[in-house]
């Protein structure tokens, strides 16, 4: 285990490097480019808004900025679910001629939409000062948060990159998984509004205390729940551990299945 960490250390110019390429690649071809990191958030809202807050009336108090913060924070989520399926398969021709750690793969995922996100906190930033609102010190939470939502998502790539090469099916399932996903949590609605006998759904799911932990420090000047962030924190890395053991002593098997 310390060998393949090691290796991985090793090559964090490749990470940066796939980072870098990857980043370049998303909008390669588009005419806004990277513009689009600022606007398919910004767009998103006005649909939601739309829908929810005009056509149904549901919206409460400062509804755009409880949607933007939740919104962007849900991009990063699902953008790292999507692509992790096919982390590792899209550069078999790349794993099959060099050794590499395998887990250098999914990491990039992680990382590469962890700047698609941190442009989005522009946006958030944004609706924060047209509708009057201040982040208490309670901003200082803030890196907890992203360091926390980030290793999460580190357990997430890892899992489903590794699962993707031997069953292929996994990725048609992704597009189900991340809209239950998205609704099961309080991303476009206040999780207070469930029932109490329906209130589990939010404090057991990590998307959900992630989102209103956001929440808390930018909107509502409020301390997140410490102990649903710790929890969620360190669970995270040890799952992470484990399946950086499990690559380290199962990486032959990806070999042999691409």
């Amino acid at each position: 285990m310390k060998q393949y960490l090691y290796e991985i250390l090793k090559r964090k110019d490749l990470l940066i490097y796939l980072v870098k390429s990857g980043l370049k690649a998303e909008h390669r071809n588009s005419y806004l480019g990277y513009f689009w990191w600022l606007l398919d958030p910004l767009i998103n809202v006005i649909v939601y808004y739309f829908l929810i807050g005009i056509v149904l009336g549901r919206g409460e108090e400062n509804f755009a900025v409880f949607l933007v913060i939740g919104l962007v924070s849900w991009r990063w989520t699902s953008t790292v679910i999507n692509s992790s399926a096919k982390a590792i398969l899209k550069y078999s021709s790349i794993i099959n001629q060099v050794y590499l750690p395998k887990s250098i793969f999914p990491m990039t995922q992680v990382f590469t939409h962890l700047i698609n996100y941190l442009f989005g906190l522009v946006i958030i930033a944004i609706f924060l000062v047209v509708n009057g609102i201040i982040p208490g010190w309670q901003v200082i939470y803030l890196p907890l948060v992203i360091v926390v939502q980030l290793v999460f998502l580190l357990s997430i790539s890892l899992f489903f990159a590794y699962v993707s090469v031997f069953i292929r099916d996994i990725d048609n399932l992704m597009s189900h998984l991340v809209r239950v996903v998205f609704y099961s949590s309080p991303i476009i609605w206040a999780g207070g509004r469930l029932p109490d006998d329906l209130q589990w759904v939010v404090d057991i799911n990590p998307v959900a205390q992630i989102v209103n932990a956001y929440r808390d420090i930018l909107m509502y000047q409020a301390n997140p729940n410490l102990l649903a962030l710790v929890s969620i924190g360190l669970a995270s890395v040890l799952i992470s551990a484990l399946f950086l053991y499990y690559y380290s002593k199962n990486e032959h098997k990806i070999i042999k299945a691409l």
